[in-house]
């Protein structure tokens, strides 16, 4: 064990996830990077970490089951540490579909991912840090999306409704957990740079929305792996409870 702390990051093989592991790696953190399918792309993440100093592991579960997530949590413990930072990062579209034609199975797969796994890794994370339970405090950080305020009519409606719950559950989880130490905070992620959007078969909308956002582009990952790093230093130590919103002035 070292004195770097600890960040679980859920869907971390690829995309913001990973490189968001790397960046807490390279801030001084050990990391342990979840995945559910891909173990080559979280066998990278690991070495890239790795290579910036940090102690890293990898460690399969699907967030959208309690056991899984609770397997996961016993085995970071063991071979790392109680975690300083949970980032809830992962998370699925559902394809692109009027909210008319969304089937039963993408609306289960879209909500036990995005909004029961974000809170069963919640729930596990909160258990660790809260100072009444005898832990050290820390900080959760939940990916939402520019999808929960717009709505994504005609597209994503259904996974833009998950995303609001994940800032209703940002704000709620903030005023319950803050008393006893655990800042939870949200991230308003812009459609960004990651293959996402090809996989989920809507590989023409980041250039349409690079062409409507003020700052000319979509994000890259480094750019909400930046933020997510801030929200959890102690730069942003008096903020809780809130969603930040990194989407190239898109909604302003």
């Amino acid at each position: 064990m070292t004195d770097r702390p600890i960040v679980l990051i859920t869907g971390a093989s690829k995309g913001i996830g990973a490189t968001t592991a790397i960046t807490f790696a390279n801030a001084g953190y050990n990391v342990c990077v979840n995945y559910q399918r891909d173990a080559a792309g979280a066998s990278e993440t690991v070495s890239r970490c790795q290579a910036a100093g940090a102690r890293a592991i990898a460690v399969a579960a699907d967030v959208a089951d309690p056991a899984a997530v609770a397997r996961m949590f016993a085995e970071c413990d063991a071979r790392l540490g109680h975690v300083a930072c949970l980032v809830n990062n992962a998370g699925v579209i559902g394809g692109s579909a009027r909210v008319t034609d969304v089937l039963e199975a993408t609306l289960h797969r879209t909500f036990t991912t995005n909004v029961f796994g974000a809170i069963y890794c919640l729930q596990e994370a909160a258990r660790r840090m809260r100072t009444d339970h005898g832990g050290a405090g820390g900080t959760i950080v939940n990916m939402s999306s520019v999808a929960a305020a717009a709505g994504s009519p005609g597209e994503y409606v259904h996974y833009a409704a998950s995303k609001g719950a994940v800032e209703t559950l940002t704000v709620g989880a903030g005023k319950e957990l803050g008393p006893v130490g655990v800042r939870v905070v949200a991230i308003r992620v812009g459609t960004t740079n990651t293959d996402l959007h090809s996989r989920e078969g809507n590989a023409a909308r980041p250039a349409a929305v690079a062409a409507a956002t003020p700052l000319g582009r979509i994000a890259e990952p480094i750019d909400i792996a930046e933020a997510a790093l801030w929200l959890a230093s102690n730069k942003a130590a008096f903020v809780s409870g809130t969603i930040l919103t990194v989407a190239g002035g898109l909604l302003a």
